[in-house]
Order: C-alpha cells, then structure tokens, then sequence
C-alpha cells in the first residue's frame, strides 16, 4: 500500500471514529487466527498454497474450505497483510484470520493494513508476530452495515489504484522498448 493509500485508510477510520459510533475492541473480538502448515506431503491439485510473500503453488487439500480471511506473517514478512480467498493452504510462516460473524472481510483487511506490524516485531532477528501480539491489538468497530460501506469503499479504491499502477507500468514498458529501439 502506498503512503497516500494509508493515509486515506487512516484519515477515515480516524474520522468515523470521532462519530463515536464505533466500538472499542480488541483484534480477538474481530478475528480467529489460523496457523499455516507444512504443505509437502500435500499432492498437486488446485488450491493455492501461501506464504509471507504470496502464491508459491497448488495443492489438493485446504486449510480453509469455505472462510476467506486475511494472511500476515507470523515469520519474515510481517508488515504485509492480505487477503486470501477460499479454498486455500498456508505455510507455516504465515497466519491466517478469518473474520468472525459480523465482521466484514474488506473491512477488516482495512483494520489490518493500519496497524504498524513492524512496530510490534517481538524478535531480535528474523522479523515475528505471534497470535497473542495480533488479538491484543486494540481498534475500533462500526456496526456491521457500516463495515460493510467503507470495505466496498476500500476495495474499489484499492481495485483503482492497481489498474492505474498496471496502466502506468504498461506504458513504463513501452517507452523503454522504444528508447531501446532508437
């Protein structure tokens, strides 16, 4: 997410927030959190398998069948959260939450792309989160229609905002080709 992005995300929550319509809760009341798992004495099929930085392959078993949720890293990548749409599998390095009822997944996607995960790396090496650093944290709730407006809000300016990056590399590419074309 770019620093405009956040800023957004952030200027939002903080504006509802002055409402105060919203909720305090704590990351435990929102989510449940899944710990990824080893994948290979999975077989090949159809279901992606995740990690900290993404699709790595498919296998032919879920972790989650039928909940989408959002991943983050529990080892290495952990200021990158993202959501991950059922069936799939993760690693052992990346936690998944699915959001509990009355909790809308864009939302909560929203939630988790505002906190400062480096800030609460618990390791002196390797970058790391654990699932009582991720429940403990404190945010703030609206009502679940209200979840609902500002998700579909989010995921539309995040759809716009990854055309207009596509759009803008695409024509970065062409004007290389060219430049080398001369």
């Amino acid at each position: 997410m770019n620093r405009l992005h956040f800023y957004l995300h952030r200027n939002l929550l903080l504006y509802s927030i002055s409402t105060n319509s919203w909720e305090q809760r704590k990351f435990s009341d929102v989510v449940e959190i899944g710990s990824g798992m080893d994948y290979k004495h999975l077989g090949i099929g159809d279901i992606p398998v995740y990690g900290t930085g993404g699709y790595m392959l498919s296998v032919d078993v879920a972790l989650s069948e039928n909940n989408d949720a959002i991943g983050i890293g529990r080892k290495g990548t952990i200021d990158k959260p993202y959501i991950l749409r059922a069936p799939f599998w993760t690693v052992d390095t990346l936690f998944y939450c699915i959001p509990k009822y009355n909790h809308n997944l864009d939302f909560t996607n929203c939630l988790f792309q505002n906190v400062d995960w480096k800030n609460k790396d618990e390791s002196t090496g390797v970058p790391s989160l654990s699932k009582v650093i991720i429940n403990n944290i404190e945010t703030s709730i609206p009502s679940y229609e209200e979840q609902k407006k500002i998700g579909e809000y989010f995921k539309s300016f995040d759809n716009l905002i990854t055309l207009h990056q596509r759009k803008s590399q695409y024509y970065i590419r062409r004007i290389r080709k060219e430049c080398l074309m001369i």
